[in-house]
């Protein structure tokens, strides 16, 4: 699953995929686009996954989009002619085109993912952080809904991700003036889940304290969550009752009951 833009390394059911364009702090280019749906499709079929950590080498989790970019859209006559845009309305996976894949396919996994955020978190960056479950992000860290400084918008799974995290005011505020925050403002806000001086080592805590529990019940709560957004009541409660059934008296259900009673480690089924 590597690449020039992304290294993937699994230990003990927790993967850790890093941005491994440094230089430019991990901005987002066609190769980059490429790798995080590409990466995300393949953590989605890998059963031995049970999390998975999310973050950016050196002084960046991730700039946003790559400069050259907007530099091309400013030099064509058309949106066609700016290669790897064209038209953004076709779906391309399922109900998201690319771009909003490269994000979404983070909160599609059915695992957990946890984004480590430090440094800076931009624009495509930040929704990109945005389509994790979890996001510990140092206070010091800078993030901004950016797309207005180019005379966009967000485009990326941002609108429909920042409204379950954040007052709509607020998010209006932010995407109207594109103001860069800090760290500590985003978890005052709902985008931060914990503030922390080493999100990356946090966030591999967290996701070993997640790998030892039963990967059956982890799935099935992910799988409800990822259905609150658009399900009423009635649907919700339904759900709850469906995925408690099918894992009452499973094996790793029983598993986890024995090592309980038993004051040992559970060695859960993948």
């Amino acid at each position: 699953m590597s690449t020039d833009r992304i290294r993937v390394s699994i230990e003990a059911g927790v993967a850790d995929v890093r941005f491994v364009r440094p230089e430019k702090m991990n901005a987002l280019d066609e190769h980059m686009f490429a790798a995080l749906v590409d990466t995300g499709a393949a953590l989605m079929e890998n059963r031995a996954v049970r999390a998975v950590v999310l973050s950016g080498e050196g002084r960046a989790f991730c700039a946003g989009l790559d400069m050259g970019n907007f530099g091309r859209m400013a030099g064509a006559e058309k949106k066609e002619e700016v290669p790897g845009v064209g038209r953004l309305g076709p779906r391309t996976h399922g109900n998201a085109n690319r771009a909003q894949q490269a994000v979404m396919v983070w909160r599609k996994l059915p695992m957990p993912v946890i984004a480590a955020v430090h440094g800076v978190a931009f624009g495509g960056g930040f929704q990109v952080a945005l389509g994790a479950d979890i996001r510990y992000v140092a206070p010091d860290t800078k993030l901004s809904v950016m797309e207005i400084k180019w005379g966009l918008v967000p485009d990326m799974a941002g609108m429909a991700l920042m409204r379950s995290l954040a007052r709509e005011d607020i998010v209006r505020e932010l995407t109207y003036t594109g103001r860069v925050f800090s760290g500590e403002e985003a978890l005052h806000y709902g985008f931060a889940t914990k503030l922390t001086v080493d999100p990356y080592a946090e966030a591999l805590k967290t996701a070993a304290e997640i790998a030892g529990r039963s990967p059956s019940a982890i799935r099935a709560a992910k799988r409800i969550f990822n259905t609150i957004p658009d399900a009423d009541e009635s649907a919700l409660l339904q759900a709850e009752s469906d995925e408690q059934d099918k894992l009452i008296g499973s094996a790793n259900q029983k598993e986890a009951i024995m090592a309980n009673l038993e004051k040992r480690a559970p060695n859960f089924a993948d």
